[in-house]
């Protein structure tokens, strides 16, 4: 019987870590938007791990919007 295995890694190049948000541009409002991890994966957004979504930047004159869940420390999505 095979395993699958449903964790879904960091998109960042090298990192096996497990993502734990989720990532996507929305360009016609010059915004990126960091929220929990969707559901299911989909091909214009970019899963992050904690760490990566930590250190998250945006390019300049860009806004970035951060949902947290209730219940997790300000700013935190398990770094």
């Amino acid at each position: 019987m095979d395993i699958i295995d449903n964790r879904r890694l960091c998109s960042k190049v090298a990192c096996t870590a497990e993502a734990v948000s989720t990532l996507t541009y929305v360009y016609a409002d010059s915004m990126v938007v960091l929220g929990p991890l969707s559901y299911q994966s989909e091909p214009h957004s970019y899963d992050l791990c904690g760490a990566h979504g930590e250190r998250l930047s945006a390019p300049q004159g860009w806004q970035v919007v951060r949902h947290v869940p209730l219940g997790t420390p300000h700013g935190s999505f398990g770094a």
